[in-house]
């Protein structure tokens, strides 16, 4: 990997809360001066790991950094009131903060999905569900959302006797700028390519996702509606870049957290050209508490406070 930034907080005394990768490979990244420990485990897509629980913190000031490389703050929330967010850009300055886990109760589900404006004003809510893992926007608005198993099977009250059906039981889903649900994985897909019953990996890149999911692991690009899939032998990756039809997918089981994966999509196939570990630049091995995101063609790699990336293009062909 290169080093592409080093990440500096806002004001003395801000704590780092979460990061994520935005549509055009910015980095936005969440703070927040009071530190409440709850609020500050950010949720991970790594296999095996232990997701947070349900319980929602205090409310939170917080502010809002996009990196690109350079830091701007482009939003600051006085009252932040969701359990383990992620926050992502939408048109127009506005920003998606994301609350990983929303728990279900007869009065009424948790609102984990809050739109700000720049100074904090709430513009919308709506409930996204349990058990989030992953959240990607598209720089027309629309939010990609993918789901580990117990936003899928049911856990903190969805999915239970006289309770709601999980809000993510089909694995992922689209939601409008407007926070409407507008697309689902299909069942029609999943008799091909099985049930998505974990979100391993998401890659929204411009208007179409991508995915590999727990089960058989095929690459999946949804793209205007439509499910296309390959069979994939590499079982445990949690992030992927793609550059069609190349791909790479990195992370895996044990030994294999740090494998790297690079391949060709062929007929209905992705077929392997090559494996590495991925090293940072001094040859150090990544830290398993990295946070990696798959943007497009590119891997972003948070150790700390550094920002590393790969593209494709770094990987032999």
């Amino acid at each position: 990997m290169r080093h592409h930034a080093r990440i500096v907080p806002p004001q003395q005394g801000d704590v780092w809360v979460s990061a994520s990768i935005g549509p055009s490979g910015e980095l936005m990244t969440l703070w927040s001066a009071e530190a409440d420990q709850r609020a500050l485990t950010p949720v991970t897509s790594a296999q095996g790991a232990s997701f947070p629980d349900a319980r929602a913190s205090r409310p939170t000031a917080a502010r809002v950094t996009v990196h690109s490389p350079e830091m701007a703050v482009v939003a600051w929330i006085p009252h932040l009131r969701l359990a383990h967010p992620t926050v992502q850009p939408l048109p127009d300055g506005r920003v998606l903060a994301v609350g990983a886990r929303c728990e279900w109760r007869p009065e009424g589900a948790d609102r984990n999905a809050i739109v700000y404006s720049s100074t904090g004003e709430v513009l919308a809510e709506q409930t996204f569900g349990d058990a989030i893992g992953h959240v990607q926007t598209t720089r027309n608005g629309e939010i990609w959302v993918g789901y580990f198993d117990e936003g899928i099977f049911g856990a903190y009250g969805w999915g239970e006797e006289d309770s709601a059906p999980p809000i993510g039981e089909r694995g992922l889903l689209r939601f409008s700028a407007g926070l409407a649900l507008e697309w689902q994985y299909p069942e029609l897909a999943e008799e091909v390519w099985g049930h998505l019953s974990d979100c391993y990996a998401l890659n929204v890149d411009g208007d179409t996702a991508w995915t590999c999911s727990f089960g058989d692991f095929p690459v999946l690009r949804i793209r205007d509606g439509g499910v296309t899939g390959w069979y994939n032998d590499v079982r445990g990756a949690g992030a992927l870049l793609v550059g069609e039809p190349r791909v790479a997918l990195y992370g895996g089981y044990g030994p294999d957290c740090d494998r790297l994966v690079s391949g060709v999509l062929e007929d209905d196939r992705f077929r392997v050209a090559g494996e590495y570990r991925l090293v940072l630049p001094d040859g150090r091995e990544v830290p398993q508490t990295a946070l990696v995101f798959g943007r497009g063609p590119d891997l972003h790699v948070l150790v700390e406070d550094d920002w590393f990336r790969l593209s494709l293009d770094d990987i032999p062909g």
